[in-house]
C-alpha cells in the first residue's frame, strides 16, 4: 500500500471544511497543516480538525517538504498564486473553482504547473453527480442525436449581508465576477462538459440590479454550439429563496432535464433508451453556501490522489477547467461592448 499523503489547507473559510472532511474520510489521505493570514481561523480550524501545523503565510507554509498536496481554497482573484507557488514548491494542487479570473492568469497557471510536473485537480464537483454522468455518457452515444437545446439555470440566493460579509466578494479584483464566476461556473462547466462541443457565439447581458456590488447579480446569455445547437444560460444570486440549479437539454432524438434532486424528464425515441440514473446525493447550496455537500471533492480528491500514485492525468485537469471561465469572461464582455462574439475567430 503507498503512504498517505500529507494534505494542507491554504485558506480556512467557507469552503475548506469541504476539503478536510474529505480528506479525513480517505484512508490514503492526512490533513497535515491549515493556513490563514487571520491567526484566530486557522488556530480555530486546526483545533477543530485536529491539525498540528498551523501557519499563518502560505510561503512559509510551502517551505515544509512533508507536505504532498496544497488545497487552494482562498478568493478566486489569488487561486493563481499560491497554486504557483505550490507548483514550484513541487506539491501537487487540489484548487476550488475558478482555476483563476481571467484567460491570461490561467495561462500563467498552466504554464507553471506544467513546467513544474506537478498534478493539478480542479474542484468542479457536479461533474460527479449521477445525473450528470448518465446524461453525459447518453449524448456522447449519440442517443440523444444533434444537440439543438442545451439550457443552464442557475438561480441563487446571496443576500447584501452574504456580500458585506468578506470585502472580497463582490468585485472584480477578488471575486473576478459575480453570479456566474463565483456560483454559476459550477453549472456553466458542468453544460459545456455534458455537451461536449466548443460555443462558437455567445450574446449575452449581465448586469447588477438587487445588489450593492461591483459585479453583476444577474445575467443571461445565448449560446451558438460548434453543432449548431443553441444554449441559453441563466445566473443571478438575486432570487429568493434560491433554487435548485436546472439544466434542460434537447436533441433530435430526446429530451433530458434535471436538478440538484435528479432526473425530471428522461426522455427518447425508440426502445434504445439509456437506464433512468438514480438521484444520488444532492450538492446543495443554492441559499447557503456553507449547505455545499463534500461528496464530490471527496471523489475528486480521491481521484488525485490516485492520479498521482499512477502517474495520470487528474479527472480535471486545468487545461479542461479553464473552458467554464474562458466563456464567462467572453460572456461579460459581451455585455459590456453590447454585441455578438465569434469566439472562434
Amino acid at each position: 500500500m503507498s503512504r498517505k499523503l500529507n494534505f494542507a489547507i491554504v485558506g480556512c473559510g467557507v469552503i475548506a471544511p469541504s476539503h478536510a472532511d474529505s480528506i479525513k474520510n480517505i484512508e490514503e489521505a492526512r490533513l497535515y497543516a491549515v493556513c490563514d493570514i487571520v491567526p484566530e481561523k486557522a488556530d480555530g480550524f486546526a483545533k477543530k480538525y485536529m491539525v498540528d501545523h498551523v501557519y499563518y503565510d502560505y510561503r512559509e507554509m510551502m517551505k515544509d517538504p512533508a507536505i504532498d498536496v496544497v488545497c487552494v481554497c482562498v478568493p478566486s482573484g489569488i487561486h493563481g498564486e499560491i497554486s504557483k507557488a505550490a507548483a514550484r514548491a513541487g506539491k501537487h494542487i487540489v484548487c476550488e473553482k475558478p482555476m483563476e479570473i481571467t484567460p491570461e492568469k490561467m495561462d500563467d497557471v498552466i504554464k507553471v504547473v506544467r513546467e513544474c510536473g506537478v498534478k493539478m485537480q480542479c474542484i468542479f464537483q457536479r461533474r460527479t453527480m449521477n445525473a450528470a454522468i448518465a446524461v453525459k455518457k447518453a449524448i456522447d452515444e449519440g442517443k440523444l442525436g444533434r444537440i439543438v437545446l442545451a439550457d443552464a439555470y442557475l438561480k441563487y440566493y446571496r443576500s447584501q449581508e452574504y456580500y458585506n460579509s468578506a470585502d472580497w466578494r463582490g468585485t472584480w479584483e477578488l471575486d473576478g465576477g459575480g453570479a456566474l464566476m463565483n456560483q454559476g461556473v459550477h453549472g456553466i462547466d458542468l453544460l459545456l462538459w455534458m455537451v461536449g462541443e466548443k460555443v462558437k457565439k455567445v450574446f449575452a447581458k449581465a448586469g447588477t440590479l438587487a445588489r450593492k456590488i461591483d459585479v453583476e447579480d444577474t445575467a443571461a446569455a445565448i449560446l451558438q454550439f460548434e453543432g449548431g445547437g443553441f444554449g441559453v444560460i441563466e445566473g443571478t444570486t438575486s432570487v429568493y429563496p434560491g433554487f435548485e440549479t436546472r439544466f434542460e437539454i434537447h436533441g433530435e432524438k430526446g429530451t433530458v432535464i434535471f436538478d440538484d434532486s435528479g432526473i425530471k424528464a428522461w426522455k427518447f425515441i425508440g426502445d434504445d433508451a439509456p437506464e433512468v440514473p438514480d438521484a444520488g446525493e444532492s450538492l446543495g447550496g443554492a441559499s447557503d453556501p456553507a449547505k455545499i455537500s463534500s461528496a464530490g471533492h471527496y471523489i475528486l480528491i480521491k481521484d488525485l490522489i490516485e492520479a498521482i500514485h499512477e502517474d495520470r492525468e487528474p479527472m480535471i485537469p486545468p487545461e479542461e477547467a479553464r473552458t467554464a471561465v474562458d466563456l464567462i469572461c467572453a460572456i461579460y464582455k459581451s455585455s459590456r461592448e453590447n454585441r455578438e462574439l465569434d469566439l472562434q475567430k
